[in-house]
């Protein structure tokens, strides 16, 4: 089933990865709720005039996917649009659900070492490690957050990678390959939030 989404980037370094999230949708973009490369410009606009703007656009949505750039924690908005689709809103007689969020990991430099450098351990077992400085704290205290972690592997303690944290990663290319997998496994854990220890406010 398809659902609502919107995606959280930032314009300068991003927003041609925006289109191929977008083009990737398929007949599934009609549910669509974010920005295109057609949308106005509101850069000029008043930062209360944007924030409602952003906020009608989240409010409907159900899955918030997140483009994790080198340059994202300079953005004025990625965090706040994260804290907003992680709260239960309401209008009128309706209050919004809790989002699914997923992170979708920029190709830079040819690869995502800059973010998610691999290394061999002794024991024979690939470890994927995250450089936390380059996310925001609502993103990487939202990782590695369930209420009472199932290891896929006990001795070494990893989690499964896509069940364990509520605000998975997944590299750029494995997304527009299949996209509504990673969108329909955001949205599962948004109807699971017992299992997981929420982390809801960005850092001032």
């Amino acid at each position: 089933m398809a659902r609502k989404t919107f995606i959280s980037y930032k314009y300068s370094e991003a927003r041609l990865l925006r289109d191929k999230i977008v083009e990737s949708l398929d007949d599934d973009v009609k549910y669509y709720r974010g920005e295109t490369s057609i949308s106005p410009n509101l850069s000029d606009q008043s930062t209360s005039y944007i924030k409602n703007r952003l906020k009608d656009m989240i409010y409907s949505t159900s899955v918030t996917i997140v483009i994790i750039s080198p340059n994202m924690k300079q953005s004025n908005w990625i965090d706040w649009e994260i804290e907003y689709s992680l709260k239960q809103v309401k209008r009128g007689d309706r209050r919004s659900g809790v989002n699914g969020v997923l992170g979708v990991v920029m190709k830079y430099n040819g690869g995502y070492e800059w973010l998610r450098p691999e290394s061999n351990r002794a024991d024979g077992h690939t470890t994927v490690q995250t450089n936390n400085q380059f996310l925001y704290e609502i993103i990487h205290k939202n990782r590695f957050n369930e209420t009472h972690p199932t290891y896929i592997c006990p001795d070494c303690k990893t989690v499964d990678p896509w069940s364990g944290s509520y605000i998975s990663l997944v590299n750029e290319e494995a997304f527009l390959a299949n996209p509504n997998y990673y969108i329909e496994n955001a949205y599962s854990k948004s109807q699971n939030l017992l299992k997981y220890s929420l982390f809801r406010k960005k850092t001032i």
